[in-house]
């Protein structure tokens, strides 16, 4: 039988060969220009930027410049930084600049590659962003291109971890800025959290390019960033629910410890009902309805703190802390706490001091940042086998781009050995043999812990000459790994250790000059050293490439092919020969997670003796499908977790949206206006329904409403015994009254000072409701999928009762912007009336999803309660409100009227 499709392939090319035919024409007309650019003076050449930029305002697009801009930066790089773009570097800018991902192998200059489309897309004035995995590279990648973006008249700006709110501003007013993931994001979400557009620091999201895209956008899109604060003092309520578990008998509860989970049984949920309906905390008929998401979020923490966590096993109880015990390492873990409220439930079982608990107040995931570009690039050596993640998310395409030069790489098959004592004393015998001819080799490893179980071992076999990396200090890593094609080198890493930086064999020219002639000022003997070291680097190249360029030896398989290629592609740069081979044992976790008892069994009968290997590329077939299961796997469940963050996205987008006009609006007049109006036809409703009898009316309530909400005591007693009254006389009454108590505090305040306090007031509402509702959302997350017991779909009951508190902050906003506008005075001459001031004490938060810590942890170490908790250092005085620092909002008010603080003078 013909296979018809393989037949055509070979005639015409896979689409990726037809796409990359596809931008020759382009290629061609570039290289047409290079004589022209290069009879051009270095000002008539920078010139070139001002001309494109009169050319786009008359009405030219970017394709229509694409290929003149090319050729100005490709002169402009040799000019500047000594570089030339090969034509598959051009290949590569075009398709940057096409909303897809261009996969270059290492080696192949991606960061001169980017040059191109960034200016190209800098002309339009709008920014652009270039994304890298750490601060070293972001400052690496931007000092080295801005040369050739100095050279033409752009501005470049770098964001790293530490600018302060102006020099960020600055950063990104720039032409061109570089950046982590990190920072972009994190700078979006405190963005959202301030009160004048002055404030923002960045200016919109029009075109990025992502460095490592599958680094960023699929190993770390599966943790979302977040910006958390200390939440209100709750300790009373964490006690009263603490109080309910006891009273519980076994059968109102289900228990699994080996999956980690305590839920409720009927019986249980019912009696729960009843105790909390009489302790005045159920809201409507049901646990379960949303309004009491919150309340069956603690109740399950409670169950757990009492069922499933055990002291002096999870935990010990010190100095009147909880201190979590590591159940791996048993050791205690001070600082360390358990999060969403799981920590302070704990607390009140023990009854110790419960710590202020840590409220989420924005979050975003990586998916949901980097599809608000209008346009998007990626690059990397490994995407191919995430093709499908990339456009079902992101609608990128991935297109290979072929090497200037063809690679001269060797792949041997995996060897496979029964125990994994065997395959380390395999690899330490290699590394050996390679050492003794003078072979640079590059060792990979799963983890830190498996990277020092291998030094050890080689410093048993007499071996101690190595580096070893696990991506934690990325400026010192980076030289390491620059100089890892040296003879005989050893160099063990982790697999995200020293990403973006090549390995050149000899080692790397620039880095060893930085390093060795720093402190040599310029000069002959500079210059002599400089001549010494070019030359011994070139002898060690020839070395090097004698002993067959560099061996990468990996010591386990990942569960991404993705991983296990970024590996291999670090040999064999530019056409240097090189050699990759994968060693495994049964005892491997992959191995292990795919059946291999059958192998053992198999292997034992065929006579496998300790300390041989099998090699056969059935194997690699075999672990390869067993990989495309796992990551299939993982896509579901990323797939998975971004519908449901899509839910709050939409959510996210609307108040973000709202902020932005609320900020840029000279009055919001017109908004509190219908805001005035809502409240009070929602009031008028609810308690005079439609076609009612005077009678059925509830006057009472009314009453109450109108007190609470407008701060007006009306005569509605009155009103309603008059005579054919109806409904929309009251509500036109109302609303009369209520317009002429806000125009009386208009005329006393003054029209500017009432538009501020207006502005102020519905910001600050509308971001605490937020944060309340992100509370919620977290609280629905975590027991929504319950639902599925129930043959119900947990994500369709999640998009409808997140839509319904959605609603709810809605309508809460209305009522507490009319309460807190009602009852407002300006203590102070108006002149003083406060700016709203941000969140203190934001903590940002990111974890790593390999070994699940938070990155910026070491950035933001926690201080003491007392250092951070505003108290005053002095004594209180009640007639002093400036002696009283942060007060509780559950305290009793400090000026001795007996009541709480938000009952008194915490209130608006």
């Amino acid at each position: 039988m013909v296979n018809f499709g393989a037949v055509a392939k070979k005639i015409f090319g896979s689409s990726n060969d037809r796409r990359i035919r596809s931008y020759q024409p382009k290629v061609q007309a570039i290289n047409a220009l290079e004589s022209d650019m290069q009879a051009l003076s270095d000002a008539e050449l920078a010139a070139k930027t001002d001309e494109f930029r009169g050319q786009l305002a008359d009405g030219k697009t970017l394709d229509d410049l694409l290929v003149p801009a090319f050729a100005v930066v490709r002169e402009a790089a040799k000019r500047t930084i000594g570089l030339r773009p090969f034509d598959v570097q051009l290949i590569g800018g075009m398709i940057l600049n096409e909303n897809s991902i261009a996969e270059m192998k290492t080696g192949e200059g991606k960061t001169l590659v980017a040059t191109l489309p960034v200016y190209l897309n800098a002309l339009t004035g709008r920014g652009v962003h270039v994304v890298t995995v750490n601060d070293y590279l972001a400052k690496r990648d931007a000092e080295w291109m801005a040369q050739i973006y100095r050279f033409l008249g752009l501005t470049t700006g770098v964001i790293m971890h530490g600018l302060d709110d102006d020099e960020r501003r600055a950063a990104y007013a720039c032409d061109i800025t570089y950046g982590t993931n990190n920072e972009l994001g994190f700078d979006y979400l405190r963005d959202n959290m301030k009160y004048e557009r002055g404030q923002m620091v960045q200016r919109g999201h029009y075109y990025a390019i992502v460095d490592e895209v599958d680094s960023i956008l699929i190993d770390e899109a599966r943790t979302p960033l977040i910006i958390s604060g200390p939440l209100d003092d709750r300790s009373d309520l964490y006690q009263t629910i603490d109080a309910f578990i006891p009273t519980l008998a076994e059968t109102d509860y289900d228990i699994d410890e080996k999956m980690r989970t305590a839920t409720f049984t009927e019986e249980g949920t019912e009696k729960l009902e009843n105790i909390l309906r009489e302790a005045g905390l159920l809201k409507g008929e049901s646990l379960y309805d949303v309004e009491n998401v919150a309340i069956v979020h603690h109740i399950n923490n409670a169950l757990k703190a009492h069922r499933l966590f055990t002291r002096d096993k999870d935990y010990i109880v010190r100095n009147g802390e909880i201190v979590i015990i590591d159940e791996f390492t048993g050791r205690m873990m001070p600082g360390r706490r358990y999060s969403e409220g799981q920590h302070q439930a704990l607390e009140a079982k023990e009854k110790v001091e419960i710590q202020p608990e840590n409220q989420t107040l924005a979050s975003i995931t990586f998916q949901n940042y980097f599809r608000m570009y209008d346009k998007l690039g990626g690059m990397t050596g490994t995407a191919s086998t995430e093709a499908e993640e990339f456009g079902n998310i992101y609608g990128l395409d991935v297109v290979e781009v072929p090497t200037n030069r063809p690679i001269a790489r060797v792949d041997e098959d995996d060897e496979v050995y029964r125990t994994a004592s065997e395959k380390f004393a395999a690899i330490t015998e290699e590394i050996s043999r390679a050492r003794e001819k003078g072979q640079p080799v590059l060792v990979g490893t799963t983890s830190i812990e498996k990277s020092e179980q291998l030094a050890d071992l080689l410093k048993q076999a007499g071996i101690s000459e190595f580096q070893v990396l696990n991506a934690r200090y990325h400026e010192q890593e980076a030289y390491i790994v620059s100089q890892a094609g040296v003879p005989g080198a050893i160099t063990i890493a982790t697999n995200m250790a020293g990403r973006g930086t090549d390995i050149q064999l000899g080692g790397n020219v620039d880095m060893r000059l930085d390093r060795e002639l720093a402190d040599l000022p310029e000069g002959p003997e500079r210059q002599q050293r400089e001549q010494e070291i070019r030359a011994d680097i070139e002898k060690l190249k020839q070395q090097a490439l004698a002993a067959g360029g560099l061996y990468v030896l990996a010591t386990e398989r990942h569960e991404s092919r993705r991983i296990d290629n970024q590996l291999r592609g670090r040999s064999g740069r530019q056409g240097d020969p090189g050699r990759s081979k994968f060693y495994l044992s049964l005892q491997d976790d992959l191995m292990r997670i795919f059946g291999s008892d059958r192998m053992d069994g198999m292997l034992k009968k065929l006579g496998l003796q300790e300390g041989e290997a099998i090699v056969h590329p059935w194997i690699n077939k075999a672990l390869e499908r067993a990989q495309k299961k796992v990551e299939g796997r993982n896509f579901d469940t990323r797939k998975n977790l971004l519908k449901f963050d899509d839910v709050m996205n939409d959510q996210r987008k609307v108040i973000f949206e709202q902020r932005l006009e609320l900020m840029d609006a000279e009055s919001i007049k017109p908004t509190i206006d219908d805001m005035r109006e809502e409240v009070i036809d929602g009031l008028v409703t609810l308690n005079i329904p439609e076609k009612a009898y005077a009678e059925q009316w509830n006057i009472a309530e009314l009453k109450t409403g109108v007190q609470t909400y407008l701060n007006l005591d009306l005569p509605l007693d009155e009103w309603a015994a008059e005579e054919g009254i109806a409904e929309d006389d009251i509500r036109a009454r109302i609303l009369e009254a209520a317009e002429a108590q806000a125009a009386d505090k208009e005329q006393r305040f003054g029209r500017e000072i009432m538009r501020h306090v207006e502005k102020s007031v519905v910001l600050q509402t509308l971001d605490h409701l937020w944060r309340e509702h992100l509370v919620n959302l977290d609280h629905l997350r975590s027991v929504i999928g319950f639902r599925g017991y129930a043959q119900r779909d947990p994500l369709q009951e999640y998009k409808s009762e997140a839509f319904e508190l959605f609603q709810a902050l809605l309508a809460n906003l209305r009522q507490t912007v009319m309460a807190q506008l009602s009852r407002v005075e300006l203590v102070r001459e108006a002149a003083d009336a406060p700016d709203p001031e941000p969140p203190q004490d934001l903590n940002p938060s990111h974890a790593d999803p390999l070994t699940g810590e938070n990155e910026f942890a070491t950035q933001n170490a926690p201080t003491l309660l007392a250092e951070s908790s505003g108290q005053p250092t002095g004594p209180r005085d009640p007639d002093d409100p400036a002696t009283w620092g942060k007060v509780g909002r559950n305290e009793l008010c400090p000026c001795g009227s007996g009541k709480k603080f938000k009952h008194c003078h915490g209130q608006f």
